[in-house]
């Protein structure tokens, strides 16, 4: 029976489509099961809160946090250089990133209930975009301040630079925005249109691992080819570093016209 549900529930409607025979017949069969008189009037409140909390302020404010929690982990363990971390800036690095970029996704998900349903569904992608060019930044915000190491093309260090590192952090945001934009710009417009064709609405159960299989496809291609757009040994002139960057390197190594960083992923 639990098979039969449609995956967007409408908590104000009948479970089961009430055009059909068979649908209202479920629905009775459930509004007048004799196991519910031996609920207890706790049991039924209990069901009743599962009911309206479910999209809750609190609850979505959770599932973000959680959320953005594992995305600043990814984004710490993934980050450039290798110079150590305190506890301190670590903890301050991680409740700006994860409150920020928390703020911006719930604030831009609320705009789903003043849009319509297909731009609704594309609201969430600007929320994930948003809190990526919050999150990463934040979590390697050392390397904004104190630069990360540029070698020459032999590998030999040449000193640290926060321009590198700016090039570093923009070209993962924008793999990231765009790794997660096919498994969120195209799934709606399939859903969208699917939803109005008769098999779904004969089979609503298949939705939900319709919407799964259609992001993991996505995700299949765009992780790969989305890391890939960027070099991991990334580059850049002499001339785009710091003017006493610029001055130290020509001085000590003539030769050189560009530097080379881990740019992380």
């Amino acid at each position: 029976m639990a098979a039969d549900l449609a995956t967007n529930i409408n908590i104000k409607e009948p479970r089961w489509d009430q055009g059909t025979f068979v649908g209202r017949a479920k629905h009775f069969f459930t509004v007048t099961d004799p196991r519910n008189v031996l609920l207890t009037n706790e049991q039924l409140e209990n069901a009743r809160q599962i009911i309206r909390n479910y999209k809750s302020t609190p609850a979505v404010l959770f599932w973000q946090w959680i959320n953005q929690s594992f995305n600043a982990i990814v984004n710490y363990t993934n980050r450039s250089g290798d110079a150590p971390i305190t506890v301190s800036q670590l903890g301050t690095a991680y409740v700006s990133a994860t409150t920020g970029a928390v703020a911006t996704a719930l604030g831009l998900n609320a705009l789903t209930k003043h849009v319509s349903p297909l731009i609704g569904r594309f609201v969430p992608f600007a929320a994930v975009a948003a809190a990526n060019c919050i999150n990463i930044p934040l979590m390697r915000q050392r390397e904004l301040k104190h630069g990360i190491p540029i070698m020459d093309e032999n590998g030999n260090r040449l000193g640290e630079s926060t321009k590198a590192a700016q090039q570093a952090i923009t070209q993962v945001v924008i793999s990231r925005i765009l790794m997660a934009s096919p498994g969120m710009a195209i799934p709606p417009f399939i859903m969208n249109t699917l939803e109005k064709k008769a098999l779904l609405k004969r089979f609503p159960w298949m939705s939900a691992p319709l919407q799964v299989g259609l992001v993991g496809f996505c995700l299949v291609f765009a992780t790969p080819l989305c890391c890939a757009l960027f070099p991991q040994k990334s580059s850049m002139s002499i001339s785009c570093l710091e003017p006493e960057l610029q001055e130290k390197i020509r001085s000590s190594h003539p030769g050189v016209e560009r530097v080379y960083f881990n740019k992380g992923l």
